[in-house]
C-alpha cells in the first residue's frame, strides 16, 4: 500500500454550516494524518486554476460563484491510500444519493452544495496540493499514536 497525500477542501457550504470540526474529526478518527491546513477565500483566479478542465463548460460560472462565495478550509491529508479512503468517506457527489455514513450522505442533500472536495487521483493530488500549499506548508511528522493506526507493512 502506498502512502499518499490528497487535497481536501471543506467548501463554502461546509464552512458556513459550521461542519469544519465534524469533517476534520472524521478524517482524524479514520487514522489519516493532516499535514497541512489553512482557511482562505478562493479567488476567481484560483478557482480557474483549480477547475481548469471545467472553465469552458456551461456550469463553470455557477461553480466559480459558489466556490468564491465564502471561505474554504484547505487540508493536506496523508495516509495509506489516502485518496481512495477520502473518496469513500466523502460519498457520491449528490448528497441525496450518498450512502449514510459518508460525509455527504450524513450532512448533504445537494449536488452542487456538496460540502467537500477531494483529489480524484495521484496526479490531481500533486497538482491541487501545489495550488493550495507551498512546500514548506506541508509538514512531515509522526503522530505518537501512528503505530496503532495500521501495521508497518501497510504504510
Amino acid at each position: 500500500m502506498a502512502t499518499e497525500r490528497s487535497l481536501i477542501l471543506v467548501k463554502p457550504d461546509g464552512v458556513q454550516r459550521r461542519l469544519i470540526g465534524a469533517i476534520v474529526t472524521r478524517i482524524e478518527n479514520r487514522g489519516l494524518k493532516i499535514v497541512g491546513m489553512k482557511m482562505l477565500h478562493v479567488t476567481p483566479e484560483l478557482a480557474a486554476e483549480h477547475y481548469a478542465e471545467h472553465v469552458e463548460k456551461p456550469f463553470y460560472p455557477l461553480l466559480e460563484e459558489f466556490i468564491t462565495a465564502a471561505p474554504v478550509v484547505a487540508l493536506a491529508v496523508e495516509g495509506p491510500e489516502a485518496i481512495s479512503v477520502m473518496r469513500g468517506m466523502m460519498g457520491t457527489t449528490n448528497g441525496r444519493e450518498s450512502a449514510p455514513g459518508t460525509i455527504r450522505g450524513d450532512y448533504g442533500v445537494s449536488r452542487q452544495m456538496n460540502l467537500i472536495h477531494g483529489s480524484d487521483g495521484p496526479e490531481a493530488a500533486v497538482r491541487e496540493l501545489g495550488i493550495y500549499f507551498k512546500p514548506e506548508e506541508l509538514l512531515d511528522y509522526e503522530p505518537t499514536l501512528g503505530e496503532w493506526v495500521c501495521a508497518d507493512d501497510e504504510k
